[in-house]
C-alpha cells in the first residue's frame, strides 16, 4: 500500500542526500548572513542621510515649558 516511501538496505545510499543536505544548509547560512550584512549597510546609510533631518525636526517641533 505504501509503496511510495523508500528506504534502502544498503545505508550508504544515504550519503549523497546527506551531503547535498549539508551543501544546501551551508548555502542558506551564508546567504542569510550576506543579507544582513547588507541590511545592516542600508540601515547606518539610511540612519546618517536621514538622521540629520529628523535632528533638526525635533529641534524646530513645539515644546511646551513646564511651569
Amino acid at each position: 500500500m505504501m509503496e511510495f516511501l523508500y528506504f534502502p538496505e544498503d545505508k550508504t545510499e544515504y550519503i549523497p542526500a546527506v551531503i547535498s543536505l549539508g551543501v544546501f544548509i551551508a548555502l542558506a547560512v551564508l546567504v542569510m548572513f550576506l543579507i544582513m550584512r547588507v541590511s545592516k549597510k542600508q540601515e547606518e546609510r539610511t540612519e546618517e542621510q536621514f538622521g540629520h533631518q529628523q535632528e533638526k525636526k525635533e529641534s524646530l517641533s513645539y515644546k511646551p515649558q513646564g511651569k
